[in-house]
């Protein structure tokens, strides 16, 4: 019966390693199995993984094909000025109660505030963005402009 200490490789299952560099001596000199001259004979020569013989590489042209979406934006639900005259004075408005007014249909995703349309009553608005003349005008009208944690309704991105 063979022991452990006689148990060997099958003969041509190890190969030495080839160890370039070494001098002529090592079977690989000169050159270093490189061939001669070129851009592949230099250290740190060759091209890139992306590279694909100097055309646009697919990595940078994906943003631009047709169909192609960023996952990491925030698309807002708009809501004008002009929508949320329809609540009382002195109300507060937030995307609960502008979802139970049907003005935005999703709870989810986020909440911008637009100026378009005009303001006549003091509303306190909690929203996740503001654009700047809609909260002139929200304060000019005597109400307050406040801003919603973006964790409790933002989209689930990867990031």
């Amino acid at each position: 019966m063979a022991g452990l200490n006689q148990i060997r490789p099958a003969r041509g299952a190890t190969k030495k390693r080839k160890r370039i560099g070494r001098g002529d001596g090592s079977g690989h000199g000169t050159t270093a199995g490189k061939g001669t001259k070129g851009q592949l004979a230099r250290s740190g020569g060759g091209k890139g993984p992306g590279f694909e013989g100097g055309r646009m590489s697919i990595i940078r042209k994906i943003p631009r094909l047709p169909g192609f979406k960023n996952p990491f934006k925030t698309e807002y639900q708009v809501v004008s000025l002009e929508r949320l005259s329809q609540f009382k004075a002195n109300v507060k408005v937030d995307p609960e109660a502008l979802f139970k007014a049907g003005i935005i249909k999703k709870m989810k995703e986020p909440v911008k505030i637009l100026s378009d349309g005009k303001l006549d009553k003091a509303l306190t608005v909690r929203a996740h963005a503001f654009s700047k003349k809609a909260e002139e005008l929200i304060k000019k009208a005597g109400g307050k402009t406040e801003l919603v944690e973006s964790g409790k309704c933002k989209k689930k991105n990867k990031q």
